[in-house]
Formats: structure tokens, C-alpha cells, sequence
């Protein structure tokens, strides 16, 4: 099942770092068949507040992801993007094709206090 490494990162100032691990980052991801969904993307707000941008990286599975975050040639830039900018990433599997939100909805009911 796909899995997704989102990150919500904060506006930073430029730097060569930042430009810097923005020319490495493919590299590492694609070994674990990782690919960029979103990137550099301007984003809509339509609820709430959402400073910053939205990175998102789709893989073929949560091992994948989990590979790609752990590896040394991950771990070997990843200051290099965390010394300039903030942000919050978030590793997070996808549904599956036959996902029926209609069952996640009966599950809320079902554990809904009886009246």
C-alpha cells in the first residue's frame, strides 16, 4: 500500500544549504521508489491557517519510507534542510484501493455511547 512522507515546512530565507539538499534529496529517495508528489508548490488555503509550504513524497509501501528516512544518505543532508527551516514531516500510509469510508463511519457509531 503507498505510504507518504508530508512536510509542512516553515518559509525560510535562502541559503546554499537549502539549495544544497534540494539537489541531493532525489537521490536518496529514489532507491526506496520514492518520487515527489508535491514540491515548491504555491498551496490554497481554504480552512484555517497554513503558513509555509507542503511537501509530499509518495512511496511503494511504509518500509520504504521508513528505509528512505533512516538511510545514511538521507541522514547525511537532512541538517543540512533542518539548520534553515522549520517544519513538522510526518511518515503516513495511504488506504487501500477498495477503502470504504463508510466503514471507518459505522465505526464511530458503533462506539458512539448508547442513547
Amino acid at each position: 500500500m503507498t505510504a507518504y512522507a508530508l512536510a509542512h515546512l516553515q518559509e525560510a530565507a535562502p541559503h546554499p544549504e537549502i539549495a544544497e539538499y534540494i539537489e541531493r534529496i532525489g537521490g536518496t529517495f529514489e532507491p526506496y521508489g520514492g518520487r515527489f508528489l508535491v514540491h515548491a508548490a504555491r498551496h490554497e488555503v481554504k480552512e484555517g491557517s497554513w503558513p509555509g509550504g507542503v511537501v509530499v513524497i509518495s512511496f511503494p509501501g511504509m518500509a520504504e519510507a521508513r528505509a528512505w528516512w533512516d538511510s545514511p544518505a538521507y541522514q547525511e543532508i537532512a541538517p543540512l534542510r533542518a539548520r534553515h527551516i522549520e517544519g513538522d514531516i510526518i511518515l503516513v500510509p495511504g488506504v487501500p484501493e477498495d477503502y470504504d469510508p463508510a466503514v471507518t463511519a459505522k465505526a464511530i457509531r458503533d462506539a458512539l455511547p448508547a442513547e
